[in-house]
């Protein structure tokens, strides 16, 4: 899933949200068409996102944003704090280092510094929750919503627990490697084999490829991982979202249960559900062209000002 940090990206910018700083680039291209700001995982920097994914999403129209949540990637590390885990910060059901108030607003400051006046957002994972709250707390700067393999973004603790699936989330706690680069190399290898569809065959040559290009460290520091996975909600229930939503999930989503999608769809009003087959708690090269045209077409029902274009009440297996 990780990509290079050069290429097709412009130079690293900066956003400031009080004493954090928020690490974001753009595409190159497609850069005057409709803004879309990426939201990534649970301590996964935003060079996770493929870039063959965003080249289609820019061919389609999208200006392309992505940045990195605090705790990840080159955003601001906060200090450490007394959970020593995700299972635990999980289980503890309280956050001790910042809010999900505090990541939501994390976007609107990358959206502020990219001179962004409103955006369609696409979050992932962790990424997912955070632009539902977005679109509860600053619904004014959201043009669309698209969560994908995400939790409903109103729950936390034992409410969240029970849409992950323990065993795996056991097998990440257990992962263990030192803190070097062929350490991120190694977690990044198998992470991606823990997240990928137990349905379809692992390519571990191109996972290692693809993790000697984007050696992320913050897929194995549980302790950033647990300060995310803390943050508390204190806002509105997500069915007060009142925006054009797509809620994508794999399938065979080995982290994340598809129940949590059909969840969010079902409390939404009028979002759609797609199920992606053969996708698990990743975004495989299959998927992609599936994907952008979701997205596209919930932007194409996106109309500003004079009022919203029909939302579709479907719930598409895409099987």
């Amino acid at each position: 899933m990780s990509t290079t940090p050069t290429g097709p990206w412009g130079p690293v910018r900066w956003a400031e949200n009080g004493a954090v700083r928020l690490a974001f680039d753009a595409l190159t291209e497609g850069a005057e068409s409709e803004p879309l700001l990426l939201a990534t995982g649970l301590g996964a920097n935003r060079h996770w996102v493929p870039d063959g994914l965003c080249r289609m999403l820019a061919a389609e129209g999208f200006a392309v944003a992505r940045y990195d949540q605090r705790d990840g990637g080159e955003s601001t590390h906060l200090p450490p704090t007394a959970a020593r885990g995700p299972i635990s910060a999980l289980l503890r059901g309280r956050g001790e280092a910042y809010t999900a108030e505090d990541m939501t607003d994390d976007a609107v400051a990358v959206l502020d510094a990219l001179g962004w006046r409103s955006a369609h957002l696409l979050g992932v994972s962790l990424g997912g929750a955070v632009v539902q709250r977005v679109a509860l707390r600053h619904p004014d700067r959201v043009r669309t919503l698209t969560t994908m393999a995400a939790v409903p973004g109103d729950v936390a603790g034992l409410r969240a627990a029970r849409y992950i699936r323990k065993r795996t989330l056991a097998r990440f706690a257990r992962l263990r490697f030192p803190d070097t680069r062929e350490g991120a190399v190694e977690a990044g290898v198998a992470v991606s084999r823990l997240l990928a569809s137990p349905h379809r065959p692992f390519d571990e040559r191109a996972a290692r490829e693809a993790a000697e290009r984007n050696a992320d460290s913050g897929v194995h520091d549980q302790q950033a991982q647990s300060r995310q996975i803390g943050a508390q909600w204190h806002g509105p229930a997500i069915g007060a979202v009142d925006l054009p939503t797509l809620v994508l999930h794999g399938a065979d989503d080995p982290l994340i249960k598809p129940r949590a999608a059909k969840e969010i769809a079902s409390r939404i009003p009028h979002a759609r559900l797609v199920l992606l087959p053969g996708v698990g708690h990743d975004l495989p090269e299959p998927s992609w062209a599936r994907v952008t045209a979701e997205v596209r077409g919930l932007a194409d029902g996106w109309r500003p000002a004079g009022g919203r274009g029909p939302r579709q009440d479907v719930s598409d297996t895409g099987l």
